[in-house]
Order: C-alpha cells, then sequence, then structure tokens
C-alpha cells in the first residue's frame, strides 16, 4: 500500500532567484500593475504607497534588509532540499497554479491533473531583463536546454477516479500543450521550481496538479482545496504499491501587496490543523499571488488524517517597495 509519508509548503517567487539588488525588476512590474489586492480592497500602486508609507515599510525595503531577508530565504531553501532529499519519497504530488503558462483564456480549468508520462522544462538563454516575465525569472538558472521531468502516470489516474468517485468535476491533460515554436510549452515554475531548487535537478517521479488560483471567475474555494486534498490522500492509500509519496505545496504566502497579519492567521490555522480556521478568511483575501496560499490549504488537507504536524521552519517577508509590495516567503514540513 502506497503511503503518504512527507509534506512541503515553499514559496517559489522570482525574489528567491534574484539578487536583493535586482529586485526592482519586481517592482516596476508592480507599478503598472493596474490593481493590488491587500486586506479586500484593490489599489493601484500610488494607493497602496499613500496607504503603507512608513517607516517601518522604508527599514524593510533597505538594501541591508533585503539581503538579510534573502539569505534566510536561502538558508531555509536549503534545508528544504537536504529534507525532502533524506525522505527519499517515490513520487511527488506537486500541487501549483498555472499563470496562463498552459492554459489561456479559451480554457481555463479550475482544477487539473496532469495524466502525462513526462513534462518538459525549456531552456532559457541570456541575461534577465526588466520586461521578462515571472516564469522567465523563474527558470533562469543556468537552465540553456531543455529538461526532461517522469511523471506518475498511475497515481495521476488514480487520483482522478478517486476525485471522481467523491464527486470533483476537474479536468485532466495526458499531453503538455504546444507552444508558439511547436514544441512541448513550459511546464509551470510552480513545478520546475520544484525540481531545480529543492532537488538540485535530480528529478523524481511527479503527478503535476494545476490549480486555477488566480483568475475569476472559477477559483476553487478554500474549502474545496481542503476537500481535495483529502480526496487525493485517499487516492494515495487506496494505490496498490508499495510506495512512499511526498506532497508539496508551490507558492505563496501573501503578495504582491504583503499582508502579515493574513499570512499569521493562515500559518496558525495549518498548524492546528484546522480547516475551519481556513475556511472563515474571506476568499478577497485569497486573490492576486496570495491565492497561492490555497496550495498549502489542499496540502493540508491532503495530511490531516495522518498525524503529520505542520513544522515552520521560517517566515520571511520580502518588501521590494515602500508600497509594501513584495512575497512573503513561507517555508514547511510535515513530517
Amino acid at each position: 500500500m502506497a503511503k503518504l509519508t512527507f509534506g512541503v509548503g515553499t514559496s517559489h517567487g522570482p525574489l528567491l532567484m534574484l539578487a536583493p539588488e535586482n529586485w526592482d525588476i519586481r517592482t516596476e512590474s508592480d507599478k503598472v500593475f493596474p490593481g493590488h489586492p491587500f486586506k479586500g480592497q484593490v489599489y493601484k500602486y500610488d494607493e497602496l504607497m499613500a496607504l503603507r508609507r512608513n517607516n517601518y515599510l522604508a527599514d524593510m525595503n533597505a538594501i541591508e534588509t533585503r539581503r538579510k531577508q534573502y539569505d534566510r530565504c536561502q538558508v531555509q531553501l536549503d534545508r528544504l532540499g537536504e529534507r525532502l532529499r533524506a525522505e527519499s519519497p517515490d513520487v511527488m504530488v506537486i500541487l501549483g497554479d498555472d499563470h496562463k503558462e498552459w492554459f489561456l483564456d479559451d480554457k481555463l480549468p479550475a482544477i487539473t491533473v496532469f495524466t502525462g508520462d513526462e513534462v518538459v522544462n525549456r531552456g532559457v538563454k541570456g541575461p534577465l531583463h526588466a520586461s521578462d516575465s515571472i516564469e522567465e525569472v523563474s527558470r533562469r538558472r543556468h537552465l540553456t536546454e531543455d529538461a526532461i521531468y517522469p511523471c506518475a502516470s498511475d497515481l495521476a489516474l488514480r487520483i482522478v477516479g478517486q476525485a471522481v468517485e467523491d464527486e470533483f468535476d476537474i479536468a485532466t491533460s495526458s499531453v503538455s500543450p504546444q507552444a508558439a515554436d511547436g514544441g512541448p510549452k513550459c511546464a509551470g515554475h510552480a513545478f520546475t521550481f520544484i525540481v531545480r531548487r529543492l532537488l538540485q535537478d535530480k528529478p523524481i517521479p511527479m503527478v503535476p496538479i494545476i490549480v486555477n488560483t488566480y483568475y475569476p471567475p472559477n477559483q476553487p474555494s478554500a474549502k474545496r482545496c481542503w476537500n481535495f486534498g483529502q480526496s487525493i490522500a485517499r487516492a494515495i492509500k487506496g494505490w496498490g504499491k508499495d510506495t512512499k509519496v511526498a506532497i508539496v505545496a508551490s507558492g505563496g504566502l501573501s503578495h504582491f501587496a504583503i499582508d502579515e497579519e493574513f499570512d499569521q492567521r493562515v500559518i496558525a490555522a495549518l498548524q492546528a490543523n484546522d480547516g475551519e480556521a481556513l475556511y472563515r478568511e474571506p476568499e478577497s483575501l485569497f486573490q492576486s499571488g496570495s491565492s497561492e496560499t490555497k496550495c498549502w490549504i489542499m496540502a493540508a488537507g491532503a495530511l490531516s488524517d495522518t498525524g503529520r504536524k505542520m513544522d515552520l521552519m521560517d517566515y520571511v517577508p520580502c518588501y521590494r517597495s515602500e508600497a509594501g509590495t513584495g512575497n512573503a516567503m513561507g517555508f514547511a514540513t510535515w513530517q
């Protein structure tokens, strides 16, 4: 019988790949972004600046603080990678969002289980530019050639079967969508980051589960994510293989306007295995990048009946502007 033995929650934002001196590459995007959700309201950058500008945020955005926060994040990513590799799972189920890397406006499923045999991480060459997308920033760690990552299609199909039995209407995909050059589209950065940074480019079979946390109108609720996580756990338990499975939540926490109070409430609920507290958080707070926190909720739902508790290794709010934009980074395991 397969066993769900380990859980990981990690941020994956571009500030983890960019030197602190270059964080303003992303700040320029913040300034032109049409609306930043924050505490249930939506603000333009100048409005956020007027709302949040104070000495605390100026200090948090200072280059010395940026460097300190960056170094803290790298230490925790190294520790997470060590823990994951030491656990040595046979399969990873990775939960991540899709920034329209695979799916576009013509089809945007709420939850998609990839059932194919492999995905590709496309090589990217050349220096960073201010115009580079988050996805390009996330892939630029000296990957100049395409890399193939194996997928556990048999477990993916088991998860799909269990989801249907549990009356979840989900999408499936067995082939990577076609890119403009005729080749397969690159797997989303939520998935490639785990292999590149935590597994140090030594992939193990994965099941990518793509969750539309970002884009209205069909974002699954926090409760739906928790319940689907429990369905994943049932699928793993019923999978007739002597296999160790890890579940990985990729993304979060609050961004692009950092909300430390929201993050601390969510972290406390996750540590207490308190799904009800998570359901009470307004959906208006799970928007923009902060929506990726739902992947952590899905992982927590999967692990909720295993007896494993969340160990928060660190919480690091990385501010890149005095308007309070940036990415609150979280690193945790369930073991």
